[in-house]
């Protein structure tokens, strides 16, 4: 295993993948009850299951990745914030045209693991250059 990258980083994917699959699942195989849910009246299932599918994908590749070196993480740290920032955009987006309340909760998970992205990317850079 790369000693660059922290054991607690090492930790975060792997909870991401745990908070990402416990997302995915229902969203991929369920999304009628899980739109309903959250409180949303109207339900377009071809949608939700590909956020089901895309969760499942990243959340998959932080369990694939959890002892890769520097340069996988690097990576996937980027696609990571680019994911995250684009959904936190989205959610503000469907919140300002009356999206249930419990979108709250969803916008604070994804602002909670931006954070922590953006965090370890300027940790890797700062400690590794």
């Amino acid at each position: 295993m790369d000693k660059r990258i922290p054991q607690a980083l090492r930790t975060w994917f792997f909870i991401h993948f745990l908070v990402d699959i416990f997302f995915a699942i229902p969203l991929l195989f369920f999304p009628a009850w899980s739109l309903r849910l959250l409180g949303f009246m109207i339900i377009e299932p071809l949608t939700t299951r590909l956020v089901g599918a895309a969760l499942l994908a990243i959340g998959g590749i932080s369990l694939l990745s959890y002892r890769q070196g520097k340069e996988r993480f690097d990576v996937l740290l980027t696609l990571k914030i680019i994911w995250s920032i684009s959904a936190i955009i989205a959610i503000f987006l469907s919140l300002a045209e009356g999206a249930p309340a419990a979108v709250f909760g969803i916008l604070a998970l994804f602002a909670f693991f931006s954070a922590v992205w953006i965090y370890y990317k300027i940790q890797l850079h700062k400690n590794n250059h």
